[in-house]
């Protein structure tokens, strides 16, 4: 499985976790439990990524659902709980992993979307992530900095 398939499967175990938990109101760790109890064949860095996205957006869930609110304009029970649960992947996302290219992060919730949701959903997720990405921008990751850093000390003759 490629790095990208891997990633997207995680997202959407992520995504199936928060509609449990969203849904059953269970305690996130009993989520958790029986989640992965049905699911002993994974790759381990599939559920790793799908742990860590859960993790954040079911620790973070306040500042998740703020972060959503502000940018949908919509209160959270007002939207389809896959369209919330999906949005709370990619704020997550956001907040968990910064240097994750936000485009990445919108196309592969939209890809998600495209999956679980309706065609407009796809519309309205775009819409929100498209904020939240300007709300919240990505941090680039230091190693690239450091290329550019020595390239101008070569142009500059260092």
């Amino acid at each position: 499985m490629s790095k990208a398939t891997g990633r997207r499967k995680s997202r959407e175990l992520a995504l199936q976790m928060l509609f449990q938990l969203d849904m059953a109101k269970q305690a996130p760790e009993e989520v958790r439990r029986m989640f992965w109890s049905e699911r002993m064949d994974l790759d381990e860095d599939v559920r790793a990524f799908a742990d860590d996205l859960f993790n954040i957006a079911s620790q973070r869930a306040e500042e998740v659902d703020q972060v959503i609110v502000r940018n949908a304009h919509w209160r959270m029970d007002r939207m389809a709980a896959v369209d919330r649960n999906l949005l709370r992947v990619g704020v997550a996302e956001c907040l968990g992993n910064p240097e994750t290219p936000r485009p990445i992060i919108i196309n592969e919730a939209l890809e998600i979307a495209r999956r679980f949701s309706t065609p407009e959903s796809v519309t309205f997720i775009n819409g929100v992530l498209d904020s939240v990405a300007r709300e919240l921008p990505e941090v680039k990751k230091q190693r690239t900095t450091s290329k550019k850093k020595s390239l101008q000390e070569k142009k500059s003759g260092k």
